[in-house]
């Protein structure tokens, strides 16, 4: 018999591996001050392209104001315990009903986390004689929701319709067998590649197949439609998402989410989403932050107009400068380099260091060997100024890559880590 503590100590995992090296600064770095376009990284002042508050909501004095009186009335436990138990104010309600209505559906239930509500939201749509379909490349909250599943689950290559098809039709066969159902998975907005779901050809195949489709929107929401409404709008086919999820933590600078679909649908998930009939109700605190929040992205369409100005202008200006950001069609802003783990670290070290600029480093095994991503987030905070001083950035760290700098820089790094 082994001691399940001698694995864990002699293997980290792909990315805890290069803890040491990494550690307080390529992941769990400390940005200081208010959140903005602009932050302390270890007493510098950096343009921050990691922080996903789309709409420039969180450092909003009338958006803190609001924040403060809850806090000072309520405090941060209240309501106390679960939703079913002792933890439902009106306030919750209004929210989920002012929410149902601005994303077109008939009702919609919060959800304290994110995370764990969808989780849980998955767990409670299928039996175990159901099939669960999903894009290969959503979120790990959708990934440790389907592992919940009991019964047969099966991926499609990203946005491949083709691919889609043909694992309904074996979900199809199954469910016929199993007397079970189909539950369909995308995201309306794919939050490392930033490409949108492909949703509205996926809801053209509830035409020739029978299933659910569920849509995780976090990316979207707020940030895409006409009013804001998320990826469904966009594409014209709200209606045919049948539980549509989206969160506070991007758009709306907060904590929570909400999950909408019909009454009958959110009446059930009410009473066996576990995740949160067996932990606290979100606190007041973020409940009337949230009203505050969707009260702005209603009435001022400005901060996504501002938004858009900056990703267009971001995105447009790093193309024309011969730079690989993928297929993306929403904010997010993904750059794709070529090298090595340790090449990562010497560019991002440089961009932080020699720029003053801060953005997210994606790798394996997030992404393929030999691939880096730097991932960044426009905000309405942005500046044009930002965006012409991280351009000249860019092309001076893809000349240095080009050219062996970082290879070069890296090699002791490699070396210490055997590589």
């Amino acid at each position: 018999m082994k001691d399940i503590f001698d694995r864990i100590i002699s293997n980290k995992g792909p990315l805890g591996r290069w803890a040491s090296q990494a550690e307080g600064y390529f992941v769990f770095p400390k940005l200081e001050g208010p959140i903005s376009n602009r932050m302390k990284f270890q007493g510098k002042e950096v343009i921050t392209w990691s922080i996903n508050d789309y709409l420039g909501m969180a450092n909003l004095p009338e958006i803190k104001k609001v924040d403060g009186d809850a806090a000072y009335e309520h405090g941060a436990a209240y309501p106390m315990g679960a939703r079913m138990m002792s933890g439902h104010t009106d306030y919750h309600e209004q929210l989920e009903q002012e929410l149902a209505e601005f994303v077109s559906k008939e009702s919609a239930y919060l959800l304290n986390f994110g995370y764990q509500g969808i989780m849980s939201c998955i767990d409670a749509l299928v039996h175990k004689d159901d099939i669960i379909v999903y894009d290969v490349d959503c979120h790990a909250c959708i990934i440790d929701g389907v592992r919940l599943h009991m019964g047969k689950r099966f991926t499609f290559k990203h946005n491949d319709v083709e691919s889609l098809e043909l694992n309904l039709e074996r979900a199809t066969k199954m469910a016929e067998q199993t007397g079970g159902g189909i539950l369909v998975i995308s995201e309306g907005v794919f939050g490392m590649r930033g490409e949108q779901g492909k949703l509205k050809e996926i809801v053209a195949l509830k035409e020739k197949f029978q299933f659910r489709l569920l849509v995780d929107d976090a990316h979207g929401f707020g940030t895409l439609g006409k009013t804001g409404a998320g990826a469904g709008e966009e594409q014209g086919i709200q209606d045919g998402i049948d539980v549509y999820f989206a969160t506070f933590a991007k758009s709306m600078a907060g904590i929570g989410a909400f999950l909408a679909a019909d009454k009958e649908i959110i009446d059930y998930l009410k009473y066996n989403l576990r995740s949160q009939m067996f932990a606290k109700s979100l606190p007041m605190i973020y409940v009337k932050g949230a009203l505050k929040r969707l009260d702005m992205l209603r009435t001022q369409p400005e901060l996504k107009e501002k938004l858009w100005e900056n990703v267009n202008a971001l995105q447009n200006g790093l193309k024309e400068r011969g730079f690989d950001i993928g297929t993306t069609s929403s904010c997010v802003t993904p750059v794709y380099l070529n090298g090595s783990i340790p090449e990562a670290m010497a560019l991002v070290k440089d961009l932080r260091e020699n720029h003053g600029i801060f953005c997210s480093i994606v790798v394996y095994p997030v992404i393929p060997k030999g691939l880096i991503l730097l991932r960044m987030i426009p905000t309405a905070t942005h500046t044009m100024a930002d965006i012409r001083e991280t351009l000249e950035a860019f092309s001076s760290i893809r000349e240095r890559l080009e050219n062996g700098t970082y290879k070069r820089l890296s090699a002791a790094v490699a070396a210490a880590m055997g590589e």
